[in-house]
Protein backbone atom coordinates (compact mmCIF):
# COMPACT_ATOMS: atom_id res chain seq x y z
CA UNK A 1 0.00 0.00 0.00
CA UNK A 2 1.33 3.60 -0.99
CA UNK A 3 1.53 5.99 1.81
CA UNK A 4 2.37 8.42 -0.36
CA UNK A 5 0.41 12.15 0.91
CA UNK A 6 1.11 15.04 -1.33
CA UNK A 7 2.17 18.19 0.13
CA UNK A 8 1.92 21.70 -1.09
CA UNK A 9 5.70 22.82 -2.94
CA UNK A 10 7.25 26.20 -1.24
CA UNK A 11 6.90 29.06 -3.66
CA UNK A 12 9.81 30.84 -4.68
CA UNK A 13 9.52 34.53 -4.91
CA UNK A 14 9.18 36.28 -7.90
CA UNK A 15 12.11 38.76 -8.42
CA UNK A 16 11.78 42.09 -7.74
CA UNK A 17 13.26 43.28 -11.03
CA UNK A 18 10.24 41.15 -12.60
CA UNK A 19 7.01 41.56 -10.00
CA UNK A 20 5.72 43.96 -11.97
CA UNK A 21 5.54 42.91 -15.39
CA UNK A 22 3.10 43.75 -17.75
CA UNK A 23 4.80 42.66 -21.65
CA UNK A 24 2.61 39.66 -22.04
CA UNK A 25 -0.75 40.90 -21.19
CA UNK A 26 -1.92 38.72 -18.45
CA UNK A 27 -1.61 40.42 -15.84
CA UNK A 28 -4.77 42.22 -17.15
CA UNK A 29 -6.28 38.93 -16.18
CA UNK A 30 -6.16 39.17 -12.87
CA UNK A 31 -3.71 36.39 -11.59
CA UNK A 32 -0.97 36.50 -9.39
CA UNK A 33 2.60 35.67 -10.90
CA UNK A 34 4.22 32.40 -9.87
CA UNK A 35 8.22 32.21 -10.40
CA UNK A 36 8.21 28.43 -9.67
CA UNK A 37 7.55 25.64 -6.91
CA UNK A 38 9.63 23.51 -4.96
CA UNK A 39 13.56 23.79 -4.10
CA UNK A 40 15.47 26.33 -6.38
CA UNK A 41 18.43 24.68 -6.13
CA UNK A 42 17.12 21.63 -7.12
CA UNK A 43 19.46 19.69 -10.02
CA UNK A 44 16.26 19.24 -11.91
CA UNK A 45 14.20 21.69 -13.48
CA UNK A 46 10.51 21.01 -14.63
CA UNK A 47 8.99 22.96 -16.90
CA UNK A 48 5.26 23.08 -17.37
CA UNK A 49 2.76 25.24 -19.60
CA UNK A 50 1.92 27.61 -16.85
CA UNK A 51 0.46 27.40 -13.01
CA UNK A 52 -2.41 26.02 -12.17
CA UNK A 53 -5.27 26.92 -9.42
CA UNK A 54 -2.35 27.47 -5.77
CA UNK A 55 -5.91 28.97 -3.91
CA UNK A 56 -9.61 27.94 -4.04
CA UNK A 57 -12.24 30.44 -4.61
CA UNK A 58 -11.56 31.96 -1.10
CA UNK A 59 -8.52 32.40 -1.26
CA UNK A 60 -6.98 29.28 0.85
CA UNK A 61 -3.84 27.41 -0.48
CA UNK A 62 -4.91 24.39 -2.57
CA UNK A 63 -2.89 21.62 -3.69
CA UNK A 64 -4.38 21.05 -7.52
CA UNK A 65 -4.56 17.95 -9.14
CA UNK A 66 -1.79 18.67 -11.63
CA UNK A 67 0.69 18.80 -8.64
CA UNK A 68 -0.49 16.12 -6.80
CA UNK A 69 -0.38 13.12 -10.12
CA UNK A 70 3.33 14.90 -10.43
CA UNK A 71 4.09 14.32 -7.17
CA UNK A 72 2.81 10.94 -7.04
CA UNK A 73 4.32 9.77 -10.15
CA UNK A 74 7.73 11.96 -8.80
CA UNK A 75 7.44 9.59 -5.81
CA UNK A 76 6.90 6.37 -7.77
CA UNK A 77 10.00 7.09 -9.89
CA UNK A 78 12.55 6.98 -6.59
CA UNK A 79 12.81 11.24 -6.96
CA UNK A 80 12.81 13.31 -3.84
CA UNK A 81 11.14 17.03 -3.40
CA UNK A 82 14.15 18.61 -3.13
CA UNK A 83 15.99 16.99 -6.54
CA UNK A 84 13.28 19.55 -8.04
CA UNK A 85 11.99 22.87 -8.98
CA UNK A 86 8.96 23.48 -10.81
CA UNK A 87 8.53 26.52 -13.23
CA UNK A 88 6.60 27.66 -16.30
CA UNK A 89 6.16 28.73 -19.84
CA UNK A 90 3.83 31.48 -18.42
CA UNK A 91 4.57 32.98 -14.95
CA UNK A 92 0.60 33.62 -14.61
CA UNK A 93 -2.22 31.26 -15.24
CA UNK A 94 -4.54 32.69 -18.22
CA UNK A 95 -7.91 32.41 -17.33
CA UNK A 96 -9.46 33.87 -20.73
CA UNK A 97 -8.47 34.11 -24.16
CA UNK A 98 -5.22 35.53 -25.21
CA UNK A 99 -2.50 35.50 -27.81
CA UNK A 100 -0.76 32.25 -26.84
CA UNK A 101 1.61 32.25 -29.46
CA UNK A 102 3.09 35.96 -28.78
CA UNK A 103 2.83 35.15 -25.09
CA UNK A 104 4.68 32.13 -24.66
CA UNK A 105 7.70 33.35 -26.84
CA UNK A 106 7.55 37.20 -24.33
CA UNK A 107 7.22 34.95 -21.40
CA UNK A 108 10.57 32.48 -22.52
CA UNK A 109 12.73 35.44 -21.18
CA UNK A 110 11.62 34.58 -17.65
CA UNK A 111 12.68 31.07 -18.25
CA UNK A 112 15.83 32.10 -19.94
CA UNK A 113 16.39 33.71 -16.95
CA UNK A 114 15.77 31.24 -14.38
CA UNK A 115 18.22 28.84 -16.72
CA UNK A 116 20.94 31.31 -16.65
CA UNK A 117 20.44 31.25 -12.46
CA UNK A 118 19.85 28.20 -11.25
CA UNK A 119 21.97 26.30 -14.08
CA UNK A 120 20.14 22.44 -13.68
CA UNK A 121 21.73 19.15 -14.60
CA UNK A 122 18.35 18.09 -16.18
CA UNK A 123 15.34 20.17 -17.65
CA UNK A 124 12.20 17.97 -18.06
CA UNK A 125 9.55 19.43 -19.86
CA UNK A 126 5.89 18.35 -19.20
CA UNK A 127 3.02 18.37 -22.02
CA UNK A 128 3.51 19.22 -25.65
CA UNK A 129 2.85 23.06 -24.74
CA UNK A 130 6.69 22.91 -23.03
CA UNK A 131 8.26 21.12 -24.94
CA UNK A 132 7.19 22.92 -28.50
CA UNK A 133 7.56 26.54 -26.60
CA UNK A 134 11.84 25.11 -24.94
CA UNK A 135 12.43 23.53 -28.00
CA UNK A 136 11.09 26.35 -30.15
CA UNK A 137 9.54 23.71 -32.54
CA UNK A 138 5.83 24.17 -33.11
CA UNK A 139 5.60 20.51 -34.07
CA UNK A 140 7.58 19.12 -31.20
CA UNK A 141 5.61 16.07 -29.58
CA UNK A 142 5.93 14.61 -26.23
CA UNK A 143 4.56 10.79 -28.01
CA UNK A 144 7.60 10.78 -30.40
CA UNK A 145 9.65 12.36 -28.42
CA UNK A 146 9.99 10.59 -24.97
CA UNK A 147 12.38 8.47 -24.36
CA UNK A 148 15.27 10.27 -25.32
CA UNK A 149 17.96 12.99 -24.18
CA UNK A 150 17.80 16.24 -26.17
CA UNK A 151 20.57 19.05 -26.12
CA UNK A 152 18.55 22.16 -25.82
CA UNK A 153 20.21 25.41 -25.29
CA UNK A 154 23.04 23.69 -23.75
CA UNK A 155 21.09 21.90 -21.14
CA UNK A 156 20.67 17.74 -21.15
CA UNK A 157 16.34 18.10 -21.63
CA UNK A 158 14.06 15.22 -21.98
CA UNK A 159 9.94 15.24 -21.98
CA UNK A 160 7.24 13.62 -20.64
CA UNK A 161 3.20 13.81 -20.87
CA UNK A 162 1.79 16.45 -18.85
CA UNK A 163 0.00 15.14 -15.17
CA UNK A 164 -3.17 16.84 -16.44
CA UNK A 165 -2.93 14.92 -19.58
CA UNK A 166 -2.41 11.99 -17.04
CA UNK A 167 -5.40 12.52 -14.89
CA UNK A 168 -7.61 12.94 -18.08
CA UNK A 169 -6.33 9.34 -19.77
CA UNK A 170 -5.28 7.15 -16.62
CA UNK A 171 -3.62 4.39 -19.04
CA UNK A 172 -0.51 7.37 -19.35
CA UNK A 173 0.44 7.15 -15.68
CA UNK A 174 2.42 4.21 -15.91
CA UNK A 175 4.35 5.91 -18.87
CA UNK A 176 4.71 9.12 -16.69
CA UNK A 177 6.49 7.44 -13.85
CA UNK A 178 8.40 5.31 -16.88
CA UNK A 179 9.65 8.64 -17.67
CA UNK A 180 10.35 10.20 -14.31
CA UNK A 181 12.41 7.00 -13.66
CA UNK A 182 14.30 7.85 -16.92
CA UNK A 183 15.45 10.97 -15.32
CA UNK A 184 16.24 9.51 -12.13
CA UNK A 185 18.67 7.04 -13.79
CA UNK A 186 20.59 10.17 -15.19
CA UNK A 187 20.52 11.86 -12.18
CA UNK A 188 22.41 9.20 -10.60
CA UNK A 189 24.48 8.94 -13.44
CA UNK A 190 25.51 12.42 -12.99
CA UNK A 191 26.38 12.00 -9.54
Amino acid sequence: MNSFCPKRWPEEPVPADDQGCQDCGLYKQGTRMVWGEGNPEAPIMIVLDNPGALEDKEGNPMLCGTRQTLQQALNEAGLEPSQVFVTYILKRRPIRAYDKDLTRAICMRHLTQQLEQKSPSLVLCLGNVAVQSFFGDAEADVKGMRGSWYEVNGYATTVAYHPLAVRRRPNLYKLLVEDLTFVAKRLGECK
